[in-house]
């Protein structure tokens, strides 16, 4: 589990004058490779990045809790706080692919695997973006086969780092997590691609907070999500691009 976690990404020592605005990043589990590597070299402010599931942060900005950008694995999450009046118009700044993810020696080749009684398998809960496009990629194997797969499900995770670390760990052999998640494990885990009719459409919203401390650094922070550094972390990091 990848919990909130505050971390600095700016740049070296600087002078009083020259400090920049702290910037409040609220971002998904699954940017965290990505986000902190592109986040370091963000010209308008020193960026604190804040990661854990994507209803979880969601959750703290309906607390009360204000971060600048909040960057979710989904788009109806963001969406729902606009309609809230917590967040500005969201904007879709990347893709992702499901993928079912084992070790790297595992003999499972296909969702089908997971049908038989024996895999061990660890998914998002259900609140949780990851968890969610798990349940579409069941729903759309059929009631049967998704029951199956079901009662081989040891954990639900908060977070696509939980499905990650019990795979790392050896404490389950199959899970449903991204693309990206799988390339930053080095080889440890290796992806089953699931076929085009399971494939969810996996977009990430993001969006400036109202009422956002450094509100023109965070509209900056969104735009560089888009088409700046971020955008091109994100694409080596194994996103795909955002929806033409």
């Amino acid at each position: 589990m990848v919990g909130p976690l505050l971390a600095g990404c700016g740049g070296g020592a600087q002078s009083s004058n020259e400090a920049k605005p702290r910037l409040v990043v609220s971002a998904a589990a699954s940017l965290t490779e990505a986000l902190t590597s592109c986040s370091q070299q963000f010209d308008r402010a020193d960026v604190r990045l804040s990661f854990a599931g994507s209803d979880e942060l969601a959750a703290q900005i309906r607390q009360g809790v204000e971060p600048d950008v909040y960057a979710a694995a989904n788009t109806k999450l963001p969406e729902a706080l606009n309609k809230e009046g917590l967040v500005r118009q969201p904007r879709v700044f990347t893709t992702n692919e499901l993928v079912l993810a084992v070790p790297a020696d595992s003999q499972i080749r296909s969702v089908d695997a997971l049908t038989r009684p024996g895999p061990k398998v660890v998914v998002g809960s259900e609140s949780v973006p990851i968890g969610s496009y798990t349940r579409e990629v069941l729903s759309r194997l059929g009631e049967g086969r998704a029951r199956a797969v079901l009662a081989n499900v040891r954990s639900n995770e908060p977070d696509v780092k939980g499905v990650i670390g019990k795979l790392t760990q050896g404490a389950a052999d199959a899970g449903f997590v991204y693309a990206s998640d799988v390339d930053a494990t080095n080889g440890r885990l290796r992806a089953v691609e699931l076929p085009e009719r399971l494939q969810p459409t996996v977009a990430y919203g993001g969006a400036v907070v109202d009422g956002a401390p450094q509100p023109e650094a965070a509209r900056a922070y969104v735009e560089d999500l888009t088409s700046g550094r971020c955008a091109r972390a994100l694409e080596q990091a194994g996103f795909g691009p955002p929806p033409g």
